[in-house]
């Protein structure tokens, strides 16, 4: 279990950040005001550049002084930051793209099934929607070679369908068990959407989850809202939870929806910048709704941003557990051979003056280890366990109630996090992914039983199918076999997962996914009652 919670924090670190914006190569309005100039950068000069050149030149052996760089600059950065970065050459195209918008591709979700590429799901309006590809089809020849077998992995699939917008690739599927057919398919831009779910989930609640901060994130949250108010929503659960960060304008242009005018979103500082405060401009179409955010631990920077917005303005309540507690902002140094420099430029403050940074003094084993700690103290557990820096207590705004800096944003309503989801069983099924597989078949064998069906129908027809028999079944052929004793909780937490996949399959987007996994989310449940009571925002 310490080692998923190190894997998955490993994960938030390396997706996770706040950018001002790219120094070169970016649109300006990516850019930040207080960006350094622009230009190539380079961080060599005086010693250290001597002592390279000097070992190239004079060193027994042959040296390759670039090789050297490459080693020198991120143990440099090492000593700095545990988010001061370097990008080699070689990864900044890959990189960059963790946070854009759209790619080339066909337009389809899939799945690798017993070395058998199956769609799942089919983008609306997308290229392969255009030409008949259906959800259940199988890919089994690309290009006219064979494209199934041991050999196919997610990376081969991505990168054979994914490709230049305009180029055109022929695909074979095996529809049913017997009927094959060939699309020729001319790649087009594929939206990679931030905003993976929206859907009522109580009469006039809608519910939004975003899973990062991107180029068109506030677009996307614009029209969720757009459509969820169209059908009475007034209050607004928006999950942030396990959501990394992101652009830093983007976060700020999220706020200012929420907020009235002249109402402190953040501000930034640094030795080289100077304090740059940002505030709502009163042009917000959404200052009268209720909102309830939602953050865990796996929730960072530009997501603790919109959390200590709400809750320092006393416009919402935050609800879930402490945040990550990464209040440092990067921006982006291109070097002269095509590598970026992504340095630490400011510390970011939430509007009653806390910077939530965790503190990283003694080296990024411990920083990152910070998670592990958590579990093994038990403030995953119990509110009471938190580490709150009670030296240096801070106010909201309004209501002046206390809050804390030096650590993540500590929720207004804790919700525990729930141990049946750390059993052996669970977890062996997840890791070996019986669960998902199990899932695949079903949808594979009931796929007219519910093609067409409303979100809602669907729900509700799954909802009151037993699976849990099955699955133990499925399990064991694949030699895991049923435990002894099982937690009740455990066993309908694997029947609601089976639920929430087979939804997915059938529905737009993720949102069949979430609605059926939110019907067993304490942290929604709480969200729910806040509107149910006196929120914090009225």
């Amino acid at each position: 279990m310490r080692n998923i919670w190190t894997l998955l924090l490993m994960l938030v670190a390396a997706l996770g950040g706040l950018y001002l914006g790219w120094i070169s190569g970016r649109n300006s309005k990516d850019k930040a005001s207080d960006s350094p100039d622009r230009g190539l950068y380079s961080i060599y000069g005086g010693k250290l550049d001597n002592v390279l050149n000097i070992i190239q030149s004079a060193y027994v052996d042959q040296v390759d002084k670039d090789s050297l760089e490459e080693i020198a600059i991120p143990h440099i950065l090492h000593q700095l930051d545990p988010h001061s970065v370097y990008i080699p050459r070689s990864d900044v195209e890959r990189v960059a793209g963790e946070l854009k918008s759209d790619f080339g591709g066909i337009g389809v979700m899939f799945n690798i099934k017993d070395d058998t590429v199956m769609v799942i799901s089919v983008i609306a309006g997308g290229p392969s929607s255009a030409v008949g590809v259906l959800p259940g089809d199988k890919i089994i020849a690309v290009d006219g070679k064979s494209f199934a077998g041991a050999g196919i992995t997610n990376d081969k699939v991505l990168d054979t369908l994914r490709g230049e917008i305009g180029t055109q690739v022929k695909i074979t599927v095996l529809r049913g068990s017997d009927t094959k057919l060939d699309f020729d398919i001319v790649r087009g831009e594929i939206p990679l959407y931030s905003v993976v779910s929206t859907y009522e989930i109580a009469p006039h609640v809608g519910y939004i989850k975003i899973d990062r901060f991107a180029e068109k994130t506030y677009n996307e949250m614009i029209t969720s809202i757009g459509r969820l108010k169209a059908d009475g929503c007034d209050k607004l659960i928006v999950d942030l939870r396990s959501n990394s960060g992101g652009f830093l304008n983007v976060v700020m242009a999220m706020c200012n929806e929420f907020l009235k005018a002249d109402e402190m979103i953040v501000y930034t500082e640094g030795s080289h910048h100077v304090r740059q405060v940002s505030k709502a401009n009163g042009t917000g179409t959404c200052q009268d709704m209720g909102i309830v955010v939602l953050i865990d631990e796996f929730s960072a920077s530009a997501s603790e941003i919109f959390a200590g917005a709400m809750q320092d303005n006393d416009r919402g309540t935050v609800v879930g557990r402490r945040s990550f507690g990464k209040g440092l902002v990067q921006s982006e140094f291109q070097l002269g051979d095509g590598s970026n420099l992504r340095l630490t430029v400011s510390r970011y403050h939430t509007p009653s003056g806390r910077c939530i940074q965790r503190p990283y003094d003694n080296g990024d084993y411990e920083y990152y280890n910070d998670i592990n700690e958590r579990l093994r103290d038990g403030e995953l557990f119990d509110a009471d366990r938190i580490q709150a820096d009670t030296a240096n207590v801070f106010y909201t705004l309004k209501k002046h109630r206390k809050v804390y800096g030096g650590g993540g944003i500590i929720p207004d309503i804790f919700v525990p996090y729930d141990s049946a989801h750390a059993s052996s069983y669970l977890y062996t099924l997840r890791s070996k992914r019986l669960i998902y597989d199990y899932a695949l078949s079903y949808v594979d064998a009931h796929r007219n039983e519910f093609t067409g069906l409303s979100l809602r129908q669907l729900a509700g027809r799954l909802l009151a199918t037993p699976f849990i028999e099955q699955i133990y079944a499925f399990a064991a052929r694949r030699g895991v076999a049923k435990p002894a004793s099982l937690d009740a909780t455990e066993a309908k937490i694997i029947e609601n997962e089976v639920r929430a996949y087979v939804a997915r399959s059938f529905s737009d987007a993720n949102d069949g996914l979430y609605l059926i996994l939110n019907t067993m989310d304490p942290a929604i449940d709480e969200a729910l009652k806040v509107f149910e009571a006196k929120p914090i925002y009225k």
